[in-house]
């Protein structure tokens, strides 16, 4: 099991994996390949955009019909048949497309693809925690990577067949089509090798019907119209959707009939989309990080918009592609700020009901971007107006691109946090910040993270013992309490006699930070030394601010506030069961201890939440781990990133 990092070293999830991969591959071949395949078996601008609209309308409409129910077959019919039986229907699906070369056919077996896919993804996440043990993160990570890495490949592989069929004469889509069929074979293979998927739920599922689309809409919106902040971010996330679903929808009739490409052309673009959501997701958080994600959002809807309309009017093929990379990059980013800020700052009694809301409506806005699209560019068609061509994909596109430009201003001004100051004033802020991380500070940052009992203090000093050695400045310091301020604070904060509000409390918490940054933390990063803090800013955003369920960009601000802005290099959360970690626990129980289980298992949440929003600064380690194995982890960890040293031993 060594040689395999997390969830991977279950060899049931690397079977499972393995299957997702085949799968998901599949899935985005067979998208270029049916758009494809409808704009071949027709002819005339008008009959190609009834096509493709068609089919891609058709792949869309059973997820909006039926992800509210489908789920129950996940929960009464043995998993691994379900996923067996649909990977092999989709084969037989796939391989008849291009034998039986018909419209209608095509349609109807797109559909039909769909329904499948909606049955296979429930079975298997169903699947993974039973298969991937406690390795559910990475599981997810894995499983996240799997489904969208796999679309780039799939564009590249369709672009290499466009190529090819120059030569052949074998029409690309009819290729990729018998790929896809393949790969959905060898999936169902793969899936029926894997003995260690449970047939079915361990409970006994409700008996109560799953609500219907509409039902789920209409409890959301009641929600909604009460939150200013689900209101901005709906619209800021389906305007990012609604975008994306613009270039999608009518991406193979503007290679064709605008940019004068083929299916090479066509994949170029598709993977561009693609790759530029991946990372916007991945890396559009940190890029933006210190402005305010309630301002970000807007801004970024407004940028992909702008992308929208440059395509429309440049019809450049190597300028379209940087613009589709870019519109992706900024729709990836809307869509990360957008599940943030409901994930942090909506209640849990209300979080369900909110996230099925967005859900729902994103995949209605993608239906009607492409379906609305793909008609409006019919219905304007092709024809020159004096001097100029008009191409109804290019107008749909100009189109598209305004309302995401009114979508993103309307977006900023229902979520502005700060009213009255100006966003170039945060624009400015934010590359001032930058230039300051890389110029003015060349100490690092080290903080460690995690619950009670984690054995933070611990590894501080052992990491602090390693950097000694290698002739680096440290400095070990905590909060609260590490100033003669901080310390009176630290014990009215831990005292089991105090009574404060959880206002109060994160306040006093905030000017401990306050002080403890100003006297301690940054003169020694000004002087170069490694700075390693026993908790900081993150502790307030999972104690206060979920812990104590204080509004989560509340607390994040006065923590910004508090320390001007200074945020970690690295984090490292030491993470384990709060039962375990209060059980190690000596002494009487301070203030913070004696809360439930149930307050900090929210904590635990909320740091793996924090943890995984912001990959690149934090690192997980299990804390249950033997110390020695913790110690490893985090100097590998710190050491490559640790500023030369400056004392020289003699």
């Amino acid at each position: 099991m060594g040689r395999w990092p997390g969830a991977l070293a279950h060899r049931g999830f690397r079977q499972l994996s393995l299957a997702l991969v085949l799968s998901s591959f599949g899935d985005w071949l067979g998208f270029l390949a049916t758009t494809a395949l409808a704009s071949q078996l027709v002819q005339g601008f008008n009959a190609k955009s009834w096509a493709i609209g068609g089919v891609l309308t058709f792949r869309l409409l059973p997820a909006v019909l039926l992800a509210p129910l489908v789920g129950v077959v996940a929960d009464r019919v043995d998993r691994r048949l379900v996923m067996v039986v649909s990977d092999v229907l989709r084969f037989g699906l796939f391989l008849s497309m291009p034998l039986v070369g018909s419209v209608g056919w095509l349609i109807v077996a797109t559909a039909l693809v769909e329904v499948l896919s909606l049955l296979w993804i429930p079975a298997k996440e169903a699947s993974v925690p039973h298969l991937a043990g406690d390795q559910l993160q990475s599981a997810n990570q894995i499983s996240l990577f799997a489904t969208y890495g796999t679309a780039p490949i799939a564009a590249v592989v369709f672009g290499v067949l466009g190529v090819l069929s120059v030569r052949t004469g074998e029409p690309a889509a009819h290729i990729a089509l018998f790929i896809d069929a393949g790969t959905f074979l060898f999936a169902a293979v793969q899936v029926f090798r894997i003995k260690d998927i449970p047939s079915r739920a361990t409970v006994s599922p409700s008996l109560e019907e799953p609500p219907t689309l509409v039902e789920s809409v209409r409890e959301g919106l009641r929600f909604a119209r009460s939150s200013d902040l689900v209101r901005g971010v709906l619209v800021g996330m389906l305007g990012a959707m609604g975008a994306t679903g613009v270039v999608v929808g009518n991406g193979k009739l503007f290679t064709e009939t605008v940019l004068d490409g083929g299916e090479a052309a066509f994949a170029l673009l598709f993977g561009s989309v693609f790759v530029g959501i991946a990372l916007g997701v991945a890396f559009g958080p940190r890029a933006v990080h210190g402005v305010s994600r309630h301002r970000a959002l807007g801004p970024a809807i407004f940028v992909a918009g702008g992308c929208l309309v440059f395509m429309s009017v440049v019809p450049v093929l190597a300028l379209v592609t940087f613009a589709t990379a870019v519109l992706g990059w900024f729709a990836g980013l809307a869509y990360v700020l957008g599940l943030t800020l409901l994930g942090s700052e909506v209640e849990d009694a209300v979080r369900g009901r909110t996230f099925g809301l967005v859900n729902s409506l994103m995949r209605i806005s993608l239906l009607l971007a492409v379906a609305v699209g793909a008609a409006l560019a019919h219905l304007i068609g092709v024809h020159r107006i004096g001097e100029i061509d008009v191409n109804g994909v290019s107008v749909t596109l100009l189109l598209g691109g305004l309302l995401a430009l009114t979508v993103g201003m309307l977006s900023f001004r229902i979520l502005d946090d700060r009213p009255g100051v100006p966003l170039r004033r945060d624009l400015v802020a934010l590359v001032r910040r930058r230039r300051a991380s890389r110029s003015a500070r060349p100490g690092l940052f080290v903080v460690f993270e995690g619950g009670e009992g984690a054995g933070k203090s611990t590894q501080a000093r052992r990491l602090a013992a390693v950097l000694e050695a290698a002739g680096h400045d440290v400095v070990v310091t905590r909060e609260p309490g590490a100033t003669p301020v901080g310390a009176k604070i630290r014990t009215l904060l831990l005292d089991p006699a105090t009574t404060l509000s959880p206002r109060g409390e994160a306040l006093l918490y905030a000017a401990d930070r306050a002080q403890h940054v100003a006297s301690v933390v940054r003169p020694a990063l000004e002087r170069g030394a490694v700075v390693i803090s026993d908790r900081y800013v993150d502790s307030s955003l999972a104690y206060q601010g979920a812990g104590r369920s204080l509004p989560q960009q509340e607390v994040a601000q006065l923590s910004h506030w508090a320390t001007d802005g200074l945020v970690p290099d690295v984090t490292l959360l030491l993470d384990i069961d709060p039962a375990i970690g209060l059980a190690r626990a000596t002494g009487s129980p301070d203030r913070i201890e004696q809360e439930s289980l149930a307050f900090h298992q929210t904590v635990r949440q909320r740091f793996l939440e924090l943890a995984a929003a912001e990959p690149d600064r934090y690192l997980v380690v299990a804390a249950g781990l033997s110390p020695d194995a913790v110690h490893a982890a985090v100097v590998a960890r710190v050491l490559p990133v640790a500023p030369t040293p400056r004392l020289v031993r003699t």
